[in-house]
């Protein structure tokens, strides 16, 4: 809201420059033919036109209730787009935390591996465990990147 009232007030600032330069502007014609443009009538001339320029020349429409609503109504819409796009990016990072959590938990934690008879190992069924919460949350990220991506288009 308060990006929306900055909008508004800059809009307006400008609209009171750009107010400024369309000045009248003054064409006096002096007794020896010269021709003076200037802000002010010149003292001593002949003839004296006074010279607005087109509302149009301006380049700056009037600012009025529509168009304030307008601003802010585009403000919302590039907020959203904002949100969205930020929600994107944290969708991307938190699959890319989930994939490179399971690729670095591979390895056996010390005590996931238990002996057998024969002098070998095998793994425990606690790493078994970690190993399918860790896909589970590989998952589980790229399915909410997925629904967000779908909710974009």
């Amino acid at each position: 809201m308060t990006k929306s009232l900055l909008c508004a007030a800059a809009l307006a600032a400008l609209a009171w420059t750009a107010s400024s330069w369309a000045q009248t502007v003054y064409k006096s014609t002096m007794p020896d033919g010269r021709v003076i443009y200037s802000t002010e009538p010149v003292h001593g001339a002949k003839r004296v036109e006074t010279l607005k320029p087109p509302a149009e020349s301006t380049g700056v429409k009037p600012v009025g209730p529509a168009d304030t609503q307008k601003l802010e109504q585009q403000e919302r819409q590039r907020s959203k787009r904002e949100a969205r796009q930020d929600e994107l990016q944290q969708a991307e990072k938190a699959l890319r935390d989930a994939e490179a959590a399971q690729a670095a938990g591979k390895e056996p934690l010390p005590g996931e591996r238990s002996g057998t008879a024969g002098g070998g190992s095998r793994l425990s069924d606690e790493y078994w465990s970690r190993q399918k919460s860790l896909e589970a949350a590989v998952t589980e990220a790229r399915k909410h990147l997925d629904e967000l991506r779908a909710s974009a288009r």
